[in-house]
């Protein structure tokens, strides 16, 4: 049997795990992640990889945890094996703190991090200015040194790269079976969604070892996330701004508010300031659908627009998208079925 020829598009968090779910998973194809970027100059290498949820309005929140679960048990294996340090993959503990009492106090993914409860009166006292605060253990992924090591794996599974910018995924028409859109934002651009929008993010990436705990702010804005080689503070969240170049204002902003939190960081040090556009829309994209110009077509698996909770979600939707391959590759290898795609 000839092996399907599946092109990734994007070599972010998602392209990359995509590729390496469906390389593990599909062995009757072959995989290549096609991108113009590359690590270290994604916007998944900005990211702080912390496993919090983002909430995504358009996504039922049975689908939300499911894909955060996956995930999270996914990168609990590796945390446990001798891949962890290579994968940059370690446990991180703290508080998600509130100025005011939330409606929901248990949040829905209460139960798949590890030890949440509420925080006690004495812990409190740290953050005079909130009310009320949880405590919880979850994962944290080195972005670089995650994406290293998922290429690193995709290419051991026989899967290849290849740096290359598209405008038109018709481009890829004849040379690959099934195209999986992994772009992200280029999305916008490339098949044309306006439902996907950037929010530009700024964070500081800082020396400050001392800091082991993470700190969250209850609305998302403020936080602090220790990592191994260094604490990422932010952040902002400014939608519809495209704006790569870092601003010194936001910066500024973001170390007051964080100090505020944290008053050792005012003797931080190394202070690099990283910015990325979080590809952003109400629900994530994983769906199936077959483009067709005259009498071409072309088999296509999205899988996109999951804005800042990328990291969260990440092996779950992998796994969604894996799934619509296989369909995809099935129906394929019978004609008659192509057109129900």
């Amino acid at each position: 049997m000839v092996k399907a020829k599946v092109a990734i598009i994007g070599a972010g968090l998602i392209g990359l795990s995509t590729a390496v779910c469906i390389s593990d998973s599909i062995p009757d194809c072959t995989v290549t992640v096609i991108a113009d970027r590359f690590t270290p100059n994604t916007t998944s290498d900005v990211a702080a990889g912390v496993l919090i949820p983002h909430f995504y309005p358009g996504t039922s929140v049975h689908q939300q945890k499911q894909w955060y679960r996956e995930t999270f048990d996914f990168l609990s294996i590796i945390c446990n094996s001798p891949n962890a340090s290579e994968a940059g993959i370690h446990l991180i503990s703290g508080w998600q703190i509130f100025k005011t009492v939330p409606d929901e106090k248990v949040p829905f993914w209460s139960d798949v991090v590890l030890g949440f409860r509420s925080m006690t009166e004495r812990e409190l006292k740290k953050f005079p200015q909130h009310k009320f605060g949880q405590v919880f253990t979850t994962l944290k992924c080195e972005s670089p040194l995650y994406l290293i090591w998922l290429e690193k794996r995709l290419k051991e599974n026989g899967g290849q790269v290849q740096v290359r910018k598209l405008e038109d995924l018709w481009e890829l028409y004849g040379s690959y079976d099934i195209v999986v859109n992994c772009s992200g934002i280029g999305s916008r651009k490339l098949i044309g969604d306006l439902e996907i929008y950037p929010i530009r993010g700024q964070v500081l990436k800082v020396h400050a070892p001392w800091v082991t705990h993470f700190i969250r702010d209850g609305d998302g804005l403020t936080y602090i996330f220790p990592g191994i080689h260094s604490v990422t503070l932010g952040g902002t969240r400014e939608k519809d701004n495209w704006n790569l170049a870092p601003d010194s204002s936001n910066s500024k902003n973001i170390l007051n508010r964080c100090c505020a939190l944290e008053p050792s960081l005012q003797a931080a040090k190394d202070i690099q300031v990283k910015v990325g556009l979080r590809p952003t829309r109400s629900a994530v994209k994983v769906q199936k659908e077959t483009l067709v110009r005259g009498n071409e077509k072309l088999v296509v698996v999205h899988n996109y627009g999951h804005g800042a909770g990328g990291f969260s979600v990440h092996w779950g939707t992998a796994k969604e998208a894996t799934q619509l391959v296989k369909e995809c590759i099935a129906a394929l290898q019978q004609p008659r079925c192509k057109a129900k795609l």
